[in-house]
């Protein structure tokens, strides 16, 4: 068996390629997510060999300590994942389900490759010991405000300015940081004659808050670096809605009026809707 590699011969490159039979692995041994990560998690199980011109469809198990239907689900049909015609990989399509508790703890999804048609062509794993037919997926437990948000900027009763895939993540289900708070803060459309100060174009700024217990949020006083200087402190409070999980902010902050020339301070109300 010749083994795939890359060799250097002087300032030459020499590709040797895999000449061996079809064998079917995991793409990715361990992989792990927060519960509250909202979207699909493809897990790709990867030809090995040369492409065949039929499907190769493999059986896995599933085991551990997650339970389906509660901390997570499979779509389509659990059991089998399909490579199909001309092509070097199938994925089986994970989706992970939110029942964060403020309880930090981990739980596993066990998947094992256990047999594939046409077995006459290919094997499960890679050599004789089968290498890559199992893989571990570890859901962390997530606190109960993390996870992906569309950030909303009101403009007026009925429109808002929306920016999504905002992740607000805690280490210890207390001080969150929001990703991103530049949620269409250019122009503040909402307070008419009020304009933003240099330094608002800023990509990603954070804000962190803080989880008091009851539903209610404090924004502790912070410097923004990527704010101009002398706009760049900002404070606030909030609340958490327990039933639909959105979070209301609302940002003390200074800003400029080009209208009386003079600094002014607001209030801007973000909202972030979980996605």
């Amino acid at each position: 068996m010749v083994s795939a590699g890359l060799w250097l011969a002087g300032c030459e490159e020499q590709r040797i390629i895999y000449q061996g039979g079809n064998f079917v692995v995991f793409n990715d041994t361990a992989l792990s997510f927060k519960e509250s990560y909202s979207k699909a998690i493809k897990i790709r199980v990867h030809n090995g060999g040369a492409v065949l011109n039929e499907s190769i469809n493999i059986s896995y198990t599933v085991g551990g300590t997650a339970r389906e239907g509660r901390d997570y689900r499979i779509e389509g049909t659990k059991g089998t994942v399909i490579i199909p015609v001309g092509q070097s990989f199938g994925e089986i399509t994970l989706y992970l389900l939110n029942n964060a508790n403020n309880i930090l703890e981990s739980s596993t999804i066990e998947f094992a490759l256990t047999a594939v048609r046409p077995a006459d062509k290919v094997q499960v794993g890679f050599g004789k010991g089968g290498m890559g037919n199992k893989m571990v997926f570890t859901i962390r437990d997530a606190c109960l405000m993390d996870g992906l948000y569309t950030g909303q900027l009101p403009v007026n009763a009925t429109q808002s300015y929306q920016l999504a895939d905002i992740e607000i993540s805690s280490t210890d289900c207390k001080r969150y940081t929001i990703s991103n708070i530049n949620v269409g803060l250019i122009g503040f459309q909402q307070f008419f004659n009020w304009e933003a100060p240099v330094g608002f174009q800023a990509e990603k700024p954070t804000l962190d808050f803080i989880d008091n217990g009851n539903n209610t949020l404090t924004i502790p006083q912070q410097v923004i670096p990527q704010f101009a200087s002398g706009y760049d402190t900002l404070s606030g409070t909030g609340v958490w809605n327990p039933v639909n999980k959105r979070i209301s902010l609302n940002i003390r902050m200074k800003v400029y009026s080009y209208a009386t020339r003079k600094d002014t301070n607001v209030i801007v109300p973000l909202n972030y809707v979980p996605q």
